[in-house]
Order: structure tokens, then sequence, then C-alpha cells
């Protein structure tokens, strides 16, 4: 077990009168247990006790050798589940219970433990993996220096003699070429009006003469997330073109500046959106500016208009402004940076100037 990171859910928990908690989301039990399993429709869960009678759920079928630190209850498949689960809560009057156990667990645990209460204990584990340590920066930090080079690698293969789906086909090879342990989520390529949307898929176009080129990526090494957006264009891009680039490059640049400690995602939302907005084209600037990564590509938590929250030292999240005219292009920059006691790390160094391609 982690037991700085357990003890601090523990704390949280009896701040909230919590006696027992079951959490069932993989990512979750990794971070506090250095486990990870994707069980698929099995139970897999970590109950966690302020008594700490501790115990992992898991089916005999992924077998765990290591010694995590933790009691293991080894059920099979034909073992009723929900019981299995109700019979390690036996302490519990108020039992927490994560967004991803599903109903089929809940519903019969509730049912037999029908004098607990059941409670969301999502938030108290989705904020403390907010803050990440030092172990996790590192790892942050070597994963996004990977994507940096695996970016820069892939930018210098795009030809008009490859449609999107190829360009990923490159990826792929290049993630293997540089040992990354695959996608944090499908790669976004987007060549001319294809960036216009903001999750895109690839598809089978070639490039055009000016077309801009969206190529949002991101890979897992050591369990841990990267994510980066980068535009570039084929050839020689339109002055249209071109200061759409230059507004959604300094507009990005203006929210990376104010990150420090004390900052409130709002306020580092509106830096860029207001940008945007100011220079006409407000209303093409359609999604947030920013969403916190780690085990997960998209962990709890967003840089946007409603979010009031201040940043707070160990906070990785992504700020990728974007211009998207439909019918015609889009442009997208992102980066990811940690806040520092003071201020902020950039943790992607590739260029994000304007870059022409296939001169």
């Amino acid at each position: 077990m982690k037991d700085n990171r357990v003890t601090k859910v523990l704390n949280k928990m009896a701040e909230q009168n919590i006696d027992q908690a079951i959490i069932s989301d993989p990512y979750s039990i990794f971070y506090l247990t250095g486990h990870l399993l994707h069980p698929g429709e099995r139970l897999f869960a970590l109950i966690l006790d302020r008594n700490k009678n501790h115990k992992l759920l898991v089916n005999a079928l992924f077998p765990i050798e290591e010694d995590l630190g933790v009691e293991k209850v080894i059920f099979n498949d034909t073992d009723d589940s929900a019981k299995v689960l109700a019979n390690a809560l036996t302490n519990g009057k108020t039992i927490g219970v994560d967004k991803i156990l599903p109903a089929r667990f809940l519903l019969p645990i509730i049912n037999i433990l029908n004098d607990s209460k059941f409670v969301d204990i999502s938030i108290i584990v989705d904020k403390i993996r907010m803050i990440k340590d030092e172990e996790e920066k590192e790892l942050m930090r070597k994963a996004s220096k990977l994507n940096d080079k695996a970016c820069e690698m892939l930018i210098q293969k795009i030809n008009d003699k490859k449609s999107e789906k190829d360009v990923v086909k490159d990826l792929i090879a290049i993630h293997e070429e540089l040992g990354v342990d695959g996608f944090s989520f499908d790669p976004i390529i987007g060549y001319g009006a294809n960036g216009a949307n903001p999750h895109g898929e690839p598809g089978d176009r070639y490039l055009k003469e000016g077309d801009a080129i969206i190529v949002d990526m991101g890979g897992i090494k050591d369990n841990y997330c990267s994510d980066m957006t980068r535009t570039v264009f084929w050839k020689q891009p339109s002055e249209k073109a071109k200061e759409v680039f230059e507004i959604v490059l300094e507009a990005q640049k203006r929210a990376v500046s104010i990150v420090k400690p004390g900052v409130r995602f709002c306020d580092i939302d509106a830096a860029c959106r207001d940008y945007i907005t100011e220079k006409g084209y407000g209303e093409f600037f359609t999604h947030r500016t920013g969403h916190h990564i780690g085990l997960e590509c998209h962990e709890y938590g967003d840089i946007s208009s409603v979010n009031e929250t201040p940043c707070e030292p160990g906070m990785i999240f992504s700020i990728e402004p974007g211009i998207y005219l439909p019918g015609e292009f889009g442009v997208r920059i992102e980066d990811l940076v940690l806040v520092t006691e003071d201020g902020y790390e950039n943790l992607n160094s590739l260029n994000k100037e304007l870059v022409v391609v296939g001169e």
C-alpha cells in the first residue's frame, strides 16, 4: 500500500464520518496500492477501513503474487460478488462509494446492508490525486518529454502522400521505437476542414496546399499520460490562417504565463478566452481551456469559465485554446503545465511557433 496516500484518504474519511470506503476505480486502486488491473465486468475493489482493516477484493482469474501490504480476498466466478463485497463491509455505518462501482454490485449490497448509509466518496480520492507527489511529477516529465520527441518525429513524416489514418500508423511505429507504452487517448489528426471539428476522427483525407494540420497526441509511459497539440501547415498558409494561428498562440501563452498558486482556473480560462473574443473569434472557441491529467488523460477538474478552484502546487493540467472555423480549418495549441511553489513549469518544450512543412 502507498501509506502516505492511503493516510490522506483516511483522514478525509474521518472528517466526513465515513467508516469504510469502496474504491473500485482501477486507477485509484493503483494510486493507493501500486497494482494496476482492468477487471472487465468482474468485481475489483479496495476496501479502506478507518480501523485499518483494509481488504483488496479480486477475482481468482487475476492472480496477484506480490505483497501489496493489504489482505487479499480471493473469489471465483461462481461466487456471488455482491455478497463477497457485503461481507467485507461489516463495520460500516457510513460507507463511501466511488463513481466507478457498477449498479449491479452497488444495488445488491445496499439491500443487504440496509442499516448502512452510502455516500459518494469520489471527490475525496479525486482531489487527492489532483496534487502530484515528487514521484508522479518525474513520471509526468518523462512521459511529456517522450511526447515532445514523438510529435517532432511525426511532423517530420507528414506529406501529401499520407492520409490522416496513415499519420496515425506512423505514430504507432514511433511509439514502438521510443518505448512508449501506448496511446493515452486516440490521436486526433485533422487536415484542413476536418481540423475544424475539435474531436475530429482521422480519415482518408489527403493534404491540400495551405491546409492547417492539427496533431493532438499523447502516450503512456510507466502508467502516466502525456497530451499535447501542435498545429502546423502544409506548404504556404493563407493570411487568414496565419492570423488565426497567431491569435491562438498568443492566447495560449497568456494563459500559461499567469499560472501560479492561488490563481483560479476560471481566470486562466479568461486569459485566453477574452483575448480570442477581443480578436473577433470568441464564438469559435467552443470548449473549455483545459483538463487535469495524470494516471488518466482526463482526470477530475477542468480549466473553464465556471471553475473558481485556485491552483495548488503539484497540479498538472493542459492549456489548449483553439479556434475552429467550420468548413475551413481549425487551430489548437496545447501544453501541459505543472503548478510549482511560485509559478509553473511547462512540461512541453517542443516548438509551438508557426511551422510550415512540405516546402
